[in-house]
């Protein structure tokens, strides 16, 4: 992915960002790649974003959130069986009550780069409120969920479902960043959020 190879370094890197001075005032604006400008605009929302490489750095990375957090004592919510499975050699204290867990491990359908935010579904959530689920999310998507918009998102979630499309589908977009609130995120429910994002392609 473009956006890692940055982070990592390339060869080709100085070139273009010579090639971007170069550029007349009047021409368009250079088009962010896809990965870079969801990563952007995640952050800006708020989100805690861990890029992992294997799933041995999302199990170091999930252990370093619980103890930064001090949950080691606390318990979590998972809805998904096989996350539960995928996630069953990390010693986690399981509720069975969404209202006894203090942070909920789910994936996600898409990570929508134009605004940063997670679409989800009734396959994450089943048919419960964002307001319902604990304030604590962590959630583990890979690089090839990252789509550009919502209606990219929603046609894959119908083109992945087409026997039976799943229910109660929103976008997680306001993460906890500050107990500070703001006009543009009234009325939705916020969430403190680590994306853990493993790379797969």
């Amino acid at each position: 992915m473009s956006l890692f190879r940055k982070i990592f370094g390339s060869k080709s890197n100085k070139d273009e960002e010579l090639k971007s001075h170069e550029r007349g005032k009047y021409m368009p604006e250079l088009k962010l790649p896809i990965d870079e400008k969801f990563t952007i605009n995640f952050k800006s929302n708020g989100g805690k974003f861990l890029y992992c490489e294997n799933l041995d750095e999302i199990f170091q990375s999930v252990e370093n959130i619980i103890a930064e957090n001090k949950w080691e004592d606390k318990k979590v919510f998972f809805f998904d069986k096989n996350l539960k499975i995928i996630f069953k050699d990390c010693n986690l204290l399981q509720s069975n009550k969404i209202s006894d867990a203090t942070f909920f491990i789910t994936t996600c359908e898409n990570l929508i780069a134009n605004d940063g935010s997670l679409l989800i579904s009734s396959n994450q959530i089943a048919e419960k409120k964002l307001i319902e689920l604990p304030v604590n999310f962590i959630v583990y998507a890979t690089t090839s969920q990252i789509v550009e918009t919502i209606g990219e998102g929603l046609r894959g979630i119908k083109y992945k479902n087409k026997q039976k499309i799943p229910t109660n589908i929103t976008t997680i977009k306001h993460f906890k960043s500050s107990d500070e609130k703001d006009f543009l995120s009234y009325g939705s429910s916020s969430k403190n959020l680590y994306l853990l994002l493993l790379e797969d392609l």
